[in-house]
Protein backbone atom coordinates (compact mmCIF):
# COMPACT_ATOMS: atom_id res chain seq x y z
CA UNK A 1 0.00 0.00 0.00
CA UNK A 2 0.95 3.00 -0.92
CA UNK A 3 1.98 5.56 2.29
CA UNK A 4 0.10 8.11 1.63
CA UNK A 5 -3.04 6.18 0.58
CA UNK A 6 -2.22 4.46 3.68
CA UNK A 7 -2.13 7.76 5.53
CA UNK A 8 -5.86 8.75 3.84
CA UNK A 9 -7.23 5.71 4.39
CA UNK A 10 -6.78 4.88 7.95
CA UNK A 11 -9.43 4.99 10.61
CA UNK A 12 -9.70 4.55 14.42
CA UNK A 13 -11.45 1.00 15.13
CA UNK A 14 -13.09 0.35 18.36
CA UNK A 15 -14.88 -3.17 17.21
CA UNK A 16 -12.46 -5.98 16.34
CA UNK A 17 -13.35 -9.34 15.01
CA UNK A 18 -12.44 -12.74 17.45
CA UNK A 19 -10.12 -13.85 15.08
CA UNK A 20 -6.66 -13.79 16.69
CA UNK A 21 -3.87 -11.72 15.42
CA UNK A 22 -1.11 -13.41 14.06
CA UNK A 23 2.14 -12.85 15.72
CA UNK A 24 3.97 -12.30 12.52
CA UNK A 25 2.07 -9.79 11.74
CA UNK A 26 2.38 -8.32 15.51
CA UNK A 27 5.84 -8.65 14.63
CA UNK A 28 5.57 -6.35 12.13
CA UNK A 29 3.85 -3.79 13.81
CA UNK A 30 6.40 -3.70 16.54
CA UNK A 31 9.18 -3.45 14.28
CA UNK A 32 7.79 -0.38 12.64
CA UNK A 33 7.62 1.32 16.28
CA UNK A 34 11.01 0.48 16.58
CA UNK A 35 11.70 2.06 13.23
CA UNK A 36 10.04 5.85 14.38
CA UNK A 37 12.11 8.57 14.66
CA UNK A 38 13.52 9.96 18.24
CA UNK A 39 15.14 12.78 19.41
CA UNK A 40 18.66 12.35 19.44
CA UNK A 41 18.34 9.01 18.53
CA UNK A 42 17.25 8.18 22.18
CA UNK A 43 14.79 5.28 21.15
CA UNK A 44 13.47 5.57 24.65
CA UNK A 45 10.44 4.07 24.42
CA UNK A 46 9.43 0.61 25.28
CA UNK A 47 7.12 -1.56 24.29
CA UNK A 48 4.54 -4.14 26.48
CA UNK A 49 2.59 -6.29 24.05
CA UNK A 50 -0.18 -7.89 25.91
CA UNK A 51 -2.12 -10.91 24.23
CA UNK A 52 -3.44 -12.82 27.29
CA UNK A 53 -7.24 -12.57 27.18
CA UNK A 54 -7.63 -12.36 30.99
CA UNK A 55 -4.27 -9.48 30.89
CA UNK A 56 -6.69 -7.32 28.34
CA UNK A 57 -10.11 -7.76 30.65
CA UNK A 58 -8.01 -6.05 33.57
CA UNK A 59 -6.88 -2.65 31.13
CA UNK A 60 -10.03 -2.79 29.90
CA UNK A 61 -11.08 -1.76 33.19
CA UNK A 62 -8.13 0.30 34.10
CA UNK A 63 -9.30 2.72 30.50
CA UNK A 64 -12.74 3.92 31.26
CA UNK A 65 -14.17 0.32 30.63
CA UNK A 66 -13.93 1.58 26.72
CA UNK A 67 -15.24 -0.71 24.21
CA UNK A 68 -11.93 -1.11 22.04
CA UNK A 69 -9.89 -2.28 24.68
CA UNK A 70 -12.79 -5.12 25.59
CA UNK A 71 -13.24 -5.95 21.75
CA UNK A 72 -9.45 -6.38 21.57
CA UNK A 73 -7.24 -9.17 20.07
CA UNK A 74 -4.37 -7.50 21.10
CA UNK A 75 -2.78 -4.87 23.00
CA UNK A 76 0.41 -2.85 22.86
CA UNK A 77 1.30 0.07 25.74
CA UNK A 78 3.75 2.03 24.52
CA UNK A 79 6.01 3.85 27.46
CA UNK A 80 8.74 6.25 27.82
CA UNK A 81 11.96 5.62 29.75
CA UNK A 82 11.81 9.04 30.92
CA UNK A 83 14.94 9.40 32.89
CA UNK A 84 17.01 8.49 29.64
CA UNK A 85 15.45 11.83 28.02
CA UNK A 86 16.17 13.85 31.08
CA UNK A 87 19.76 12.96 31.52
CA UNK A 88 20.66 13.98 27.67
CA UNK A 89 17.77 16.93 27.43
CA UNK A 90 16.82 18.11 31.56
CA UNK A 91 13.50 18.22 32.18
CA UNK A 92 12.23 19.55 28.06
CA UNK A 93 13.56 15.75 27.32
CA UNK A 94 11.59 14.09 30.39
CA UNK A 95 8.19 16.48 29.64
CA UNK A 96 8.14 16.74 26.21
CA UNK A 97 11.15 14.57 23.60
CA UNK A 98 9.82 11.52 25.65
CA UNK A 99 5.70 11.87 24.55
CA UNK A 100 6.81 13.42 20.83
CA UNK A 101 8.97 10.26 20.77
CA UNK A 102 6.27 7.46 21.60
CA UNK A 103 3.87 9.25 19.97
CA UNK A 104 6.08 9.38 16.76
CA UNK A 105 6.57 4.92 17.65
CA UNK A 106 2.57 4.51 17.87
CA UNK A 107 1.33 6.38 14.75
CA UNK A 108 4.16 4.19 13.15
CA UNK A 109 2.49 0.90 14.42
CA UNK A 110 -0.94 2.59 13.83
CA UNK A 111 -0.03 2.57 10.08
CA UNK A 112 1.72 -0.85 10.01
CA UNK A 113 -1.74 -2.01 11.67
CA UNK A 114 -3.62 -0.56 8.46
CA UNK A 115 -1.08 -1.73 5.72
CA UNK A 116 -1.43 -5.30 7.32
CA UNK A 117 -5.00 -5.38 7.40
CA UNK A 118 -5.67 -4.98 11.01
CA UNK A 119 -7.53 -2.00 12.74
CA UNK A 120 -6.31 -0.01 16.08
CA UNK A 121 -7.21 2.15 18.15
CA UNK A 122 -5.13 4.92 20.43
CA UNK A 123 -5.91 5.16 23.69
CA UNK A 124 -5.08 8.23 25.72
CA UNK A 125 -7.52 7.84 28.42
CA UNK A 126 -6.50 5.53 31.42
CA UNK A 127 -5.67 5.32 34.77
CA UNK A 128 -2.02 5.35 34.38
CA UNK A 129 -1.15 4.21 38.43
CA UNK A 130 -3.33 1.39 38.06
CA UNK A 131 -1.60 0.60 34.48
CA UNK A 132 2.06 0.93 36.18
CA UNK A 133 1.24 -1.49 38.75
CA UNK A 134 -0.12 -3.70 36.84
CA UNK A 135 2.94 -4.28 34.77
CA UNK A 136 5.12 -3.39 37.45
CA UNK A 137 7.02 -0.50 35.65
CA UNK A 138 8.64 0.41 38.50
CA UNK A 139 10.88 -3.11 38.54
CA UNK A 140 14.78 -2.77 39.23
CA UNK A 141 13.50 1.41 39.96
CA UNK A 142 13.26 2.17 36.22
CA UNK A 143 11.71 5.32 35.59
CA UNK A 144 9.38 3.75 32.92
CA UNK A 145 5.85 5.39 32.31
CA UNK A 146 3.08 4.42 30.37
CA UNK A 147 2.21 6.90 27.65
CA UNK A 148 -0.53 5.83 25.38
CA UNK A 149 -2.27 2.34 24.99
CA UNK A 150 -3.04 0.64 21.28
CA UNK A 151 -5.93 -1.61 20.50
CA UNK A 152 -5.64 -4.45 17.98
CA UNK A 153 -7.79 -6.57 16.20
CA UNK A 154 -9.48 -7.43 12.95
CA UNK A 155 -11.84 -4.62 12.13
CA UNK A 156 -15.52 -5.57 12.38
CA UNK A 157 -16.85 -2.15 11.78
CA UNK A 158 -16.46 0.36 8.71
CA UNK A 159 -16.49 3.64 9.95
CA UNK A 160 -16.75 6.57 7.44
CA UNK A 161 -14.21 9.36 6.51
CA UNK A 162 -14.60 12.02 9.06
CA UNK A 163 -14.52 15.42 8.55
CA UNK A 164 -11.18 17.01 7.71
CA UNK A 165 -10.02 20.93 8.18
CA UNK A 166 -9.16 22.31 5.11
CA UNK A 167 -5.76 22.77 4.16
CA UNK A 168 -5.69 26.36 3.74
CA UNK A 169 -7.27 27.18 7.33
CA UNK A 170 -4.00 24.92 8.78
CA UNK A 171 -1.27 26.38 6.87
CA UNK A 172 0.74 29.03 7.21
CA UNK A 173 3.18 30.37 5.23
CA UNK A 174 7.00 32.03 6.18
CA UNK A 175 4.90 33.40 9.32
CA UNK A 176 1.96 32.43 11.60
CA UNK A 177 -1.48 34.17 10.49
CA UNK A 178 -0.03 34.59 6.92
CA UNK A 179 -2.10 32.33 4.55
CA UNK A 180 -2.56 31.65 1.05
CA UNK A 181 -5.86 31.47 -0.30
CA UNK A 182 -5.80 28.81 -2.95
CA UNK A 183 -2.56 26.78 -1.28
CA UNK A 184 -3.19 24.15 -3.50
CA UNK A 185 -1.86 25.93 -6.33
CA UNK A 186 1.05 26.88 -4.41
CA UNK A 187 2.22 23.23 -3.64
CA UNK A 188 1.05 23.01 -7.76
CA UNK A 189 -2.08 20.70 -6.76
CA UNK A 190 -3.55 21.38 -10.02
CA UNK A 191 -6.08 18.52 -10.05
CA UNK A 192 -7.92 20.17 -6.95
CA UNK A 193 -8.07 23.53 -9.16
CA UNK A 194 -9.73 21.32 -12.06
CA UNK A 195 -12.21 19.61 -10.11
CA UNK A 196 -13.28 22.88 -8.64
CA UNK A 197 -13.52 24.21 -12.17
CA UNK A 198 -15.06 21.21 -13.25
CA UNK A 199 -17.73 21.58 -10.36
CA UNK A 200 -18.33 25.14 -11.15
CA UNK A 201 -18.94 24.06 -15.02
CA UNK A 202 -21.40 21.33 -13.78
CA UNK A 203 -23.34 23.92 -10.86
CA UNK A 204 -23.73 26.44 -13.83
CA UNK A 205 -24.97 24.02 -16.26
CA UNK A 206 -27.49 22.73 -13.65
CA UNK A 207 -28.34 26.38 -13.64
CA UNK A 208 -28.84 26.97 -17.17
CA UNK A 209 -31.15 23.37 -17.09
CA UNK A 210 -33.29 24.85 -14.27
CA UNK A 211 -33.72 28.29 -15.86
CA UNK A 212 -34.31 26.63 -19.74
CA UNK A 213 -37.16 24.86 -17.98
CA UNK A 214 -38.93 27.44 -15.99
CA UNK A 215 -39.09 29.33 -19.02
CA UNK A 216 -40.34 26.63 -21.40
CA UNK A 217 -43.11 25.60 -18.44
CA UNK A 218 -44.18 29.92 -18.44
CA UNK A 219 -44.17 29.58 -22.22
CA UNK A 220 -46.03 26.39 -22.61
CA UNK A 221 -48.31 28.07 -19.90
CA UNK A 222 -49.09 31.20 -22.21
CA UNK A 223 -49.25 29.27 -25.19
CA UNK A 224 -51.33 26.29 -24.17
CA UNK A 225 -54.76 28.72 -24.13
CA UNK A 226 -53.95 29.35 -27.47
CA UNK A 227 -52.59 26.12 -29.15
CA UNK A 228 -55.92 24.54 -27.71
CA UNK A 229 -58.36 27.31 -29.17
CA UNK A 230 -56.52 26.62 -32.72
CA UNK A 231 -57.37 22.95 -32.58
CA UNK A 232 -60.98 24.18 -31.50
CA UNK A 233 -61.63 26.12 -34.02
CA UNK A 234 -60.32 24.01 -36.85
CA UNK A 235 -62.19 21.00 -35.69
CA UNK A 236 -65.59 23.24 -35.37
CA UNK A 237 -65.28 24.33 -39.17
CA UNK A 238 -64.75 20.69 -40.13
Amino acid sequence: MDVLECIRTRRTIRKFTEQPVEFGKLSKILEAGTLSPSAGNLQNWRFILVTEKPLIRQIYEHCMRQEAVYHAQAVIIVCSMDNKAEMMYGLRGKRLYSVQNCACAAENMLLAAHSLGLGACWIGAFDEDKIDSMFDMTYNQKDVRPQMIIALGYPAEKPRPPKRVDMASVVHFNQYALKAKYPHIVFRDYSVEWQKQAREIEESSEKLVKKFKKGAKKLWKKIEPKIKNFFESNKSKK
